[in-house]
């Protein structure tokens, strides 16, 4: 790969931040959406009566978002990013109305409504993934490799207050207004993104006369779908076991859709998922650590909200706002190390690091007991939050500096497909060992009855614990305790394998620096 084809003009950096603004704004309302619902969901339950589909709510935001990310870049690439990305953005919008109003007297009422909302989920989780990977290609189209550090640290501290806010915002939503707001804040703030990008992004307008890779779509949609819905029913108690038909079924699913789909990209004309990109070394490096860093980051973090509440006593709310050390930490290393990049144009020992903090923090928390106090755990998640700093952007930005300028999307949508399909393996991994440990362990204290029957008590909820008898709620939390912290031992294995694999990525100097664009050419106003 020579370093021209894969630098873009020198960034305009007036116009970079003047459009800032809204791509940030779109890019917030992806990360938002997922934690204001999930705050919303009991309120939800309660009024559509869907207790048994309520995963469903979910799933079909993460299985919309994963299958669209790859097809989204792709048509970036193919017909111009502004209209693609305007594109999603209408599309999210009419998913969140849609949402709003899933249950209603305007459509029927409750006896389809969690069927509905489901199915508005779905179509709010296509408009996400162009979302999440539109800004991501914009930033790499306007601004060359040695400065996109410096906004994609800004990215991930807006990714941090997505993560902070949701809770809270979805709480007073939900205690406030009603739990259709949930889903309708996202029109103003989706329609100012919107009207501001399309007045003021000013993107070259590409025409190709080649085909859309259709097949080639389909079948990695049919693959992805696959892959999604194993980590959400396999093992769980809402899905099917493990050796089930229905999983094996599945995992064939997604083997023979994988295979199919490497001999339909390369005789696709413009493939969605171009194979060349992988003949790179750092692309297939960065790829695997993105799984990684999915895998074990999002399968642990998962259950911090569960030790927090369950265990430590806190309010659903206040389970927010106890991971703020964790954010705060990962946005300010976010920054630093953006600024770092643009400054210095080198980038490989972040990973590095980043992977070994990480693996610290998940070694600290499996310190974590019954008699852990909140601000121990504050220190031990900001460790985390240190990692992740170093490491959520930086990947993103290697990918976008293995590949061709015209394959920017591709990468977008690569870098962000893996993390995605890593993290829905952690969290069904871990699942599966926290529900085996939870249930040795009970079976351990109280013997088959008596854990059967705290088991099928309800007991996840604290107001359930407090029923419970001192003895058995004293024995229950232990072995929650313990659970959880076999969930971060597990980790810290997929954790120790980053600065592993990034050891080996080869630091190809990033251009446009200040030196170098005070070389360039000047470049016309699109």
């Amino acid at each position: 790969m020579s370093e021209t084809a894969a630098s873009p003009p020198p960034a305009r950096s007036r116009e970079v931040m003047i459009i800032l603004p809204g791509l940030l704004l779109a890019m917030m309302l992806a990360f938002l959406d997922n934690m204001i619902v999930g705050t919303a969901m009991p309120r939800i339950v309660g009024e559509l009566n869907g207790l048994e589909y309520f995963t469903w709510v979910t799933t079909a935001y993460i299985l919309g978002t994963t299958v669209s990310t790859p097809i989204w870049g792709k048509l970036g690439d193919l017909y111009g990013r502004k209209t693609v990305f305007l594109t999603s953005i209408v599309i999210f919008l009419v998913g969140s109305a849609l949402c709003g109003m899933a249950g209603s007297e305007f459509l029927g009422g409750v006896d389809n409504g969690m069927t509905e909302l489901i199915a508005f989920r779905a179509i709010q989780g296509l408009g996400a993934g162009g979302l999440i990977v539109g800004v991501m290609a914009i930033i790499g189209d306007l601004v060359p490799p040695r400065e996109r550090g410096q906004y994609q640290g800004i990215m991930a501290a807006i990714m941090s207050v997505a993560m902070i806010a949701g809770p809270l915002a979805g709480g007073f939503i939900t205690d406030h207004l009603d739990w259709r707001w949930a889903f309708y804040v996202n029109l103003p703030l989706g329609g100012i993104s919107l009207v501001w990008l399309w007045l003021k992004l000013d993107l070259p307008k590409k025409r190709t006369e080649h085909r859309i890779d259709w097949f080639g779509a389909i079948v990695l949609t049919v693959g992805i779908t696959a892959l999604v819905l194993i980590t959400s029913w396999g093992g769980q108690s809402h899905g099917y076991p493990w050796g089930s038909w229905q999983i094996i079924g599945l995992a064939v699913l997604a083997v023979v859709s994988f295979a199919a789909f490497i001999p339909v990209e390369r005789r696709a004309a413009e493939p969605i998922m171009p194979l060349h990109v992988f003949k790179d070394r750092n692309f297939n490096l960065i790829s695997w650590i993105g799984f990684l860093l999915g895998f074990a980051m999002f399968g642990a973090i998962s259950f911090l909200p569960l030790f927090q509440q369950l265990v430590q006593g806190a309010s659903a709310t206040n389970s927010g706002l106890l991971l703020l050390p964790m954010m705060a930490a990962s946005m300010v290393v976010s920054l630093y190390v953006g600024k770092r990049i643009t400054t210095t144009g080198k980038y490989k020992a972040f990973p590095v690091i980043g992977g070994v903090v990480m693996a610290v923090g998940m070694g600290l928390l499996t310190l974590m007991d019954v008699n852990t106090p909140l601000w121990q755990t504050g220190v031990f998640i900001a460790v985390l939050g240190l990692g992740m700093g170093f490491l959520m952007q930086t990947t993103m930005l290697i990918a976008q500096n293995s590949v061709e300028q015209k394959d920017l999307g591709v990468a977008s949508s690569a870098s962000t497909f893996f993390r995605s399909i890593g993290g829905s393996f952690g969290v069904a991994l871990f699942g599966a060992v926290f529900n085996n440990h939870l249930a040795d362990s009970l079976r351990e204290k109280f013997g088959e009855q008596s854990a059967d029957m705290v088991a099928s008590g309800g007991q996840m909820s604290p107001a359930a614990l407090a029923q419970l008898p001192p003895q058995i709620k004293t024995g229950f939390l232990e072995s929650l305790a313990g659970a959880i912290s076999g969930v971060f031992l597990w980790a810290i294995v997929f954790a120790v394998a980053v600065p592993i694999l990034a050891a080996f990525i080869k630091e190809i100097p990033l251009r446009g620096g200040p030196e170098e664009l005070s070389k360039e050419e000047p470049v016309a106003a699109l």
